[in-house]
């Protein structure tokens, strides 16, 4: 059985805010916990009224501190809107004070519109080509410090904190393989170029002093429910939130409709099946057919579930019904 893991952007309801959004990102870890889940990941998203991880290594932080054995981090950090050394403080800071459970994911993207990225104080002109650099210099930041090393991360230096690539593309599965380094593929949101991905990712990976072999977790989307037709329901919130996205209105996270067809057009309906194609919605038993499915497909090492539902006890109980189907694959 390989290990399941949980991605959460800390969704905002239409009518909630951010406070409860994250009260429930804790509920969420501490039963996704006992639930048997490996890791439990958050992303850094700016600008957006729905999410409300923007300063991701603090909610790691709340995470960590509120459960006790999951493994929990980011899914991730968008390298190009920090410096190195500071992602390598904040990441010592959390690994010193969780040992052992914390994963650093980085991500090339900025996570947000231009205009954002400004007030992040980016330098929008930089080369996309520093990316790979950047996440070097913050890996020797965890490295044990040198005689002549004149920048230290304190904490940080020495506590070998895990970093993955994470990718929506080749770019990343590219880097990823060069350096020697785990990859984690947005399948739940960009399928199209999965496949070719992991295979170039382990095609060219060269082994390094910390992964001798290449490691894939691939992100899949479940909205499962006691029946399929309750299930189809609460995944039109995620169906909304993601054209609402694509139309450059992104919002919080609308409730379910009983008919997708009256808020979207066929053309929405359509780019959206292709975006969010690699999902198990249904009852307990479509959803283990559909995560046996995607197993046998693509044969990852990893499996990270996701899923948006407006309904808090209706979203953990989707949850519970992945992990219960996980375990009995």
């Amino acid at each position: 059985m390989i290990p399941f893991s949980l991605l959460d952007l800390s969704p905002i309801n239409q009518g909630g805010d951010a406070s409860q959004a994250l009260r429930n990102t804790l509920d969420l870890a501490r039963h996704g916990e006992r639930w048997g889940y490996h890791r439990y990941w958050l992303a850094e998203h700016h600008n957006m009224a729905g999410i409300a991880s923007a300063a991701t290594a603090v909610v790691i932080g709340h995470v960590a501190a509120g459960t006790e054995t999951i493994r929990v981090g980011a899914g991730g950090v968008m390298l190009p809107n920090h410096s190195p050394l500071v992602i390598a403080e904040q990441f010592g800071t959390l690994e010193a004070l969780f040992p052992g459970r914390i994963d650093l994911g980085l991500g090339r993207a900025p996570g947000s519109d231009q205009m954002t990225a400004r007030a992040l104080r980016r330098h929008l002109g930089d080369d996309v080509d520093e990316f790979p650099s950047d996440v070097l210099e913050l890996i020797g930041y965890f490295n044990p410090g040198q005689a002549r090393q004149t920048v230290h991360a304190v904490p940080g230096e020495g506590l070998a904190v895990p970093v993955w690539i994470l990718g929506s593309s080749l770019y990343g599965a590219q880097l990823a393989a060069a350096l020697g380094l785990p990859y984690a593929f947005a399948s739940h949101f960009a399928p199209e170029q999965m496949a070719a991905a992991v295979d170039l990712y382990r095609r060219q990976f060269q082994p390094s002093e910390r992964h001798r072999t290449p490691y894939v977790m691939l992100a899949f989307n479940v909205f499962a429910a006691d029946s399929d037709a309750e299930a189809e329901r609460l995944f039109t919130s995620q169906q909304q939130a993601f054209a609402n996205l694509r139309r450059g209105q992104p919002g919080p996270l609308p409730p379910p409709v009983t008919d997708i067809g009256a808020v979207l057009s066929p053309e929405e309906r359509a780019m959206v099946e292709r975006a969010l194609a690699c999902r198990a919605v249904g009852s307990p038993d479509t959803v283990r057919r559909g995560l046996a499915e995607f197993l046998e497909r693509t044969k990852p090492d990893e499996v990270m579930i996701t899923g948006n539902i407006f309904d808090h006890k209706a979203r953990l109980h989707s949850f519970e019904i992945a992990a219960a189907a996980a375990g009995g694959l």
